[in-house]
């Protein structure tokens, strides 16, 4: 055969494969069936979504953040609150293209777009599975619950586990096992990436594999300190609780379980470091900004009333953030010396007060004492093949860089004014 003819014969082959799947390049919503266990929080089906492409076998999942509930009005978020639960009416088929939503066409952040704007980032040619947010527990619960209020009582399913399970055996099934896998979220879905990691890895199989958990984090929080050593641990608690995590099929049950060197079942945020351990192959990073004002409200306003009676914004805002620096500095330093586990700390950005790197753009993410450009050059790193240790980065200067009006102006162009 000619080189002429086998490269119309390739070429012939790729239309007929191209035609035959029409998804695609476009967003794919996968429903999932109930006998699966997969619920949004209000019992309606629970919808993913996944962007092929036949070029390759690499695939990036994105996991959706936005708040989260163990509470009536919290759940149902009637008001749209910036921390309640995102999507309490569920997720509708044509999510990824309502103007309405935070994720319309993908532009909620640089991994879920093509061609992206704003920011290239590599896994932009992968194969797309934006794992969307409905069940207000972080991606992470698996219980149903019923809450009540003045106006009536509801059931609320916290399936966020059960969600992922059913997703994972769905790509399983009908996707390539991935060359290489990159899990990855932000805020809540950030939380989640982390949560989930083992499950997804152990389900997919895929021949190299790393985590990028934007925002999120698992802090170091032993059940046997107090909320002044550890000020995340009245929050661990009380989700505990709230949404099964150490039930017969919770997921802290089921991960410690498989995985016993995982860490410490009475200490959440030893899986920060454990998954780098039971997957030493794997590279895990961790991203946040150091006055991040969003998730460290969700983390400590509930549970330490001095924080709610500050006499002014600034005094809220530093109460916060002495807590969340606590919280980072205590995780750092029980962070084992290990080649393949890394984070990447900045001070500040002035968009969603501080909160979340790989929103919107990578822009304005830089480490200039380190001479880091922004939050790709650790994509990059994580995504590495070559045995480069994962970078460890935490900004030493504790300015505020002056307001990006660009980066401000699209962020509330694409509507993330509510995202946690």
């Amino acid at each position: 055969m000619s080189l002429r003819t086998l490269i119309k014969a390739v070429g012939a082959s790729l239309l007929c494969s191209l035609a035959a799947h029409a998804a695609y390049f476009k967003w794919e919503a996968i429903e999932l069936p109930a006998a699966s266990g997969a619920s949004c929080g209000n019992g309606s089906p629970y919808r993913f979504f996944v962007n092929r492409t036949p070029f390759t076998s690499k695939t990036v999942v994105m996991y959706e953040g936005g708040g989260a509930c163990w509470e009536k009005g919290a759940c149902e978020n009637k008001a749209g609150v910036q921390l309640g639960a995102v999507n309490p009416n569920g997720v509708p088929s044509n999510y990824m293209s309502d103007i309405k939503t935070q994720a319309h066409l993908g532009l909620v952040t640089p991994f879920t777009t093509r061609i992206n704007p704003f920011t290239a980032v590599q896994t932009q040619s992968w194969n797309i599975v934006y794992m969307t947010y409905c069940t207000g527990d972080v991606h992470v619960g698996n219980t149903v619950l019923a809450y009540s209020d003045e106006a009536g009582a509801i059931a609320w399913y916290h399936r966020g586990s059960a969600n992922v399970k059913a997703a994972t055996a769905w790509m399983a099934a009908n996707m390539p096992k991935p060359a290489h896998l990159l899990v990855t979220g932000f805020s809540a879905g950030g939380t989640g990436a982390t949560g989930n990691y083992a499950q997804m890895r152990h389900g997919l199989k895929p021949a190299k594999s790393a985590l990028f958990a934007d925002s999120g984090p698992l802090f170091w929080a032993p059940r046997g300190s107090t909320p002044e050593q550890s000020p995340s641990l009245p929050l661990h608690n009380r989700i505990r609780e709230a949404w099964g995590l150490d039930g017969p099929k919770g997921i802290v049950t089921e991960l410690f379980a498989q995985y016993p060197d995982a860490g410490d079942v009475n200490n959440l945020g030893t899986l920060t470091s454990g998954l780098s351990k039971i997957f030493p192959n794997d590279r895990i990073g961790y991203a946040m900004f150091q006055e991040d004002g969003i998730y460290s409200a969700f983390s400590y306003e509930k549970f330490f009333p001095e924080i709610a009676l500050a006499a002014t914004p600034a005094a809220r805002a530093a109460a916060l953030n002495e807590r969340w620096r606590l919280d980072i500095n205590t995780t750092l330093a029980h962070m084992p010396l290990s080649g393949n586990l890394g984070y990447y700390m900045p001070n500040y950005r002035a968009i969603k007060k501080s909160h979340c790197l790989s929103i919107v753009t990578f822009g304005d993410t830089g480490i200039k004492e380190r001479n880091l450009e922004g939050v790709g050059s650790f994509v990059d790193n994580l995504l590495d093949t070559s045995g480069a240790y994962v970078i460890r980065a935490q900004e030493a200067s504790h300015t505020q860089s002056p307001p990006n009006t660009l980066i401000d102006f699209i962020a509330r162009l694409i509507g993330l004014s509510g995202l946690l």
